[in-house]
């Protein structure tokens, strides 16, 4: 099929896009003591230069004790660490992209490729790191407050650096997604509860703060998934009455658009429709959705970190729910990652020269 769907432009309040294509989040780990380097703001702009529509930075952490886990994950607080992020922002928009940063707490979540540890206190809902396992004391009123603030915060930084607008990372098992969890979060106040709703409230008031912080026009986008680290075979919401009890708290504390994560997209959501999570998500709270799981590529990733290649695939299943706007805007990760100018090559039918994914990429700023 043609293309053309994924080129068309996008508007949301104040976001103005010249096509549907989004750089995925992901982790690269090249900013040592939690500074972004020149080679990083380097990176970024070689995909604004390749005509993404929107670049998400990898996950950069809030300004918590332990809100990261490898020690060369980049930091969105602290001089040093701003004015690194400030050169990624001026080169991004010199080449003609919009970029926005994803904050990022991971909570419990530890990274096995890794012997540092992050100082205490380690910040869990309720000191689990997965159902049943017990790793730290939960979380006082006291972090749970300056957790908040530190999200407001850092999207203020967010905003004054010259940033598009900002993403909040609540999926995959970390901080913000172990609130959603009932595995990871058994709190009795009024951060914790029985049904999903209840435990959306950390995340509502994450959004709030933000809100707060950047004004009414800034886009906030919030990444959400069903999965986990921990288990993929998790699902928090059962049924579309359950995601709309989880999604309507948060769309009503003031998040625009919706980043549905899956491992891979064009798998259902629930039985007896075709709609993957951003289709449902678009359905139910009449909000734009962002799209993503193993676009473009043969394999998921996950494997990937198993050292698992993944060749060019068709993107035909993806353009016909597009066309039909199921969703509205679709994340490419590890395609992006491997080759800058994937968006210009898929927009000129240029498919023969489409990369590869290899191990490789991972420890490469390409």
């Amino acid at each position: 099929m043609a293309a053309d769907s994924l080129f068309r432009p996008f508007t949301h309040k104040s976001l103005t896009l010249k096509n549907r294509i989004v750089m995925a989040p992901m982790t690269r780990s090249f900013s040592p003591e939690g500074v972004p380097t020149p080679e990083v703001a380097a990176y970024y702009r070689r995909r604004a230069e390749g005509d993404v529509g929107l670049i998400l930075s990898e996950g950069t952490v809030v300004a918590r004790p332990s809100a990261k886990n490898d020690p060369n994950v980049p930091d969105f607080h602290g001089e040093r660490a701003l004015a690194g992020w400030k050169r990624v922002i001026d080169e991004v928009h010199a080449a003609g992209g919009k970029m926005g940063p994803q904050l990022w707490h991971v909570g419990s979540a530890r990274n096995p490729m890794t012997t540092w540890v992050a100082p205490p206190p380690v910040d869990a809902p309720s000191g689990l790191s997965s159902p049943g396992k017990h790793f730290t004391e939960p979380m006082t009123d006291e972090a749970i407050a300056d957790t908040i603030a530190a999200f407001g915060k850092a999207a203020a930084d967010a905003k004054r650096l010259g940033f598009d607008v900002v993403e909040i990372h609540g999926a995959h098992g970390y901080l913000i997604d172990q609130f959603f969890w009932s595995g990871t979060n058994v709190r009795t106040d009024a951060f914790g509860g029985a049904t999903l709703a209840e435990r959306s409230r950390f995340a509502a008031e994450v959004v709030k703060s933000i809100r707060a912080a950047v004004g009414k026009d800034m886009v906030i986008i919030l990444r959400l998934s069903q999965w986990k680290q921990q288990d993929f075979t998790v699902k928090l919401a059962q049924t579309p009455d359950e995601m709309t009890a989880w999604l309507t708290p948060l769309v009503e504390a003031g998040t625009d658009i919706l980043h549905c994560s899956q491992r891979r997209f064009w798998e259902p959501e629930f039985e007896g429709s075709e709609l993957n999570f951003a289709g449902w998500a678009k359905k139910l709270t009449g909000k734009p959705t962002i799209t993503v799981g193993s676009v473009g590529l043969s394999g998921e990733f996950t494997a990937a970190f198993r050292g698992e290649s993944s060749k060019p695939a068709s993107l035909d299943n993806l353009l016909r729910r597009l066309e039909r706007e199921e969703f509205d805007l679709v994340a490419v990760g590890r395609a992006l990652l491997s080759d800058a100018q994937w968006a210009q090559k898929v927009r000129d039918a240029r498919h023969d020269e489409l990369q590869d994914f290899t191990k490789e990429a991972l420890a490469r700023l390409a």
